[in-house]
């Protein structure tokens, strides 16, 4: 199984409605992507504009299939000129 590990910056006049845009996009990746496990959005209680993703994937192809797919690319097109920082780490997930 993969993971992937996703740190989002916002700039400030945009965090709500990224909070939205990412909110769907991780329900469409959980309800239709079969290859994808889970998708957490979490935000930082003390800095409202710093967003953190946990995604499980089955695989690479899993994670391919994901970016490919048309709500990923619908928001991340939409919200490209909100994000001020974006790091994206994947990791090979060894338990449980």
């Amino acid at each position: 199984m993969q993971a992937l590990i996703v740190e989002f910056r916002i700039k400030p006049a945009h965090v709500d409605a990224f909070d939205a845009a990412i909110i769907e996009n991780a329900r469409a990746s959980r309800d239709t992507e079969p290859g994808c496990k889970q998708f957490d959005v979490c935000r930082d209680p003390n800095d409202t504009q710093l967003f953190f993703l946990y995604e499980l994937y089955d695989d690479d192809a899993a994670i391919d299939a994901h970016l490919q797919s048309d709500h990923y690319q619908a928001m991340n097109a939409a919200t490209a000129d909100w994000v001020q920082t974006k790091v994206v780490r994947k990791y090979r997930r060894s338990a449980p």
